[in-house]
């Protein structure tokens, strides 16, 4: 129970888990070190402490997306550009033109965020930058304009180049994704206009590019073929899943399986300890039981997956 209550409690707060590799993590973080190291070095340049640290944390946001999600719609050149450069233009326009008050700094981020999605540049950190224009004291006052040239625009464009350069160095990454050469195929009965159709449909802004969204849907599709599992294939102690979408997913343990015998039908008693009817249980026949698991699953630190056709269910 008390397990239970405390997955439901961080998915609630939107803790899920983590397929990235170590590997992954590491490239990531080495990455956005080596371009805000340049990034810092530029914009103390020419701002003093106070200005150049606030913009250097703005930056440092655009480089958890570039290298932490190369792959991301927010990530690309064009949002961390734009978004940047778009969102410090209105931060200074809201400074020059409009009477200083407390909700000048709302009022820029809130039209940063207008912008930005019609002008299809959304960048979170662009938000912030337009915040640090409004609040970033005299020196950032005074550069008005030129602001928004140096250092806004020369430390987005720093940040994309590391980006390019750093982000292809490794095969699996591709920034920006316009690089990538692989042909999409396209998933047995989704065409791409169902896809355009349900985004319309969800009525939310999603970071995920459309081909890649595409790509993944086919994998998941390849990943799902499957000869289903057979009576003979039942084993004690071993985990199945009905692979059903949403809600109905649950997954099964075996505790015992008893045999067919002549006149007699095989039955499985089970243990549902994931998913839809979580800690029930009960006893079924064999032919009922298969028909309901789709493939044997097991469990790691990432969550449930299933079990390849040539391994052998844990027990």
């Amino acid at each position: 129970m008390g397990r239970r209550w405390l997955s439901e409690s961080l998915r609630f707060i939107g803790w899920r888990p983590d397929s990235t590799s170590h590997q992954e993590k590491l490239i990531s973080a080495l990455g956005a070190t080596l371009s805000l190291l340049v990034v810092y070095w530029v914009t103390h340049i020419g701002l003093d402490g106070d200005g150049a640290l606030w913009v250097t944390g703005s930056m440092g946001a655009s480089a958890v997306l570039v290298f932490a999600m190369p792959h991301g719609a927010l990530s690309q050149p064009w949002s961390v550009v734009g978004g940047q450069v778009m969102s410090a233009s209105l931060g200074v326009a809201c400074v020059q033109w409009l009477p200083a008050g407390p909700w000048v700094a709302a009022l820029a981020v809130g039209g940063s965020i207008f912008l930005m999605m019609y002008l299809r540049c959304l960048h979170p950190p662009g938000g912030a930058t337009a915040m640090i224009v409004v609040l970033g004291g005299p020196a950032v006052e005074s550069a008005g304009f030129h602001f928004v040239l140096y250092p806004i625009l020369l430390d987005a464009l720093i940040i994309v180049a590391a980006a390019l350069l750093f982000n292809n160095l490794f095969e699996w990454r591709r920034y920006p994704l316009s690089l990538s050469h692989h042909q999409v195929a396209r998933p047995p009965g989704i065409a791409p206009e169902d896809f355009h159709h349900a985004l319309r449909q969800m009525n939310s802004y999603v970071d995920i590019e459309f081909d890649d969204l595409l790509k993944l849907v086919e994998l998941a599709n390849r990943h799902a073929k499957t000869e289903g599992v057979s009576e003979d294939d039942l084993t004690a102690g071993a985990f199945y899943s009905n692979g059903l979408p949403g809600s109905n997913w649950s997954v099964r343990e075996v505790l015992q399986v008893v045999p067919r015998r002549p006149g007699r039908y095989g039955r499985v008693r089970y243990k549902t300890i994931k998913g839809q009817g979580e800690g029930s249980g009960g006893m079924c026949r064999l032919s009922t039981f298969v028909t309901w698991a789709r493939y044997p699953v097991e469990q790691d630190k990432s969550g449930w997956h299933r079990v390849r056709p040539t391994a052998t269910p844990k027990v």
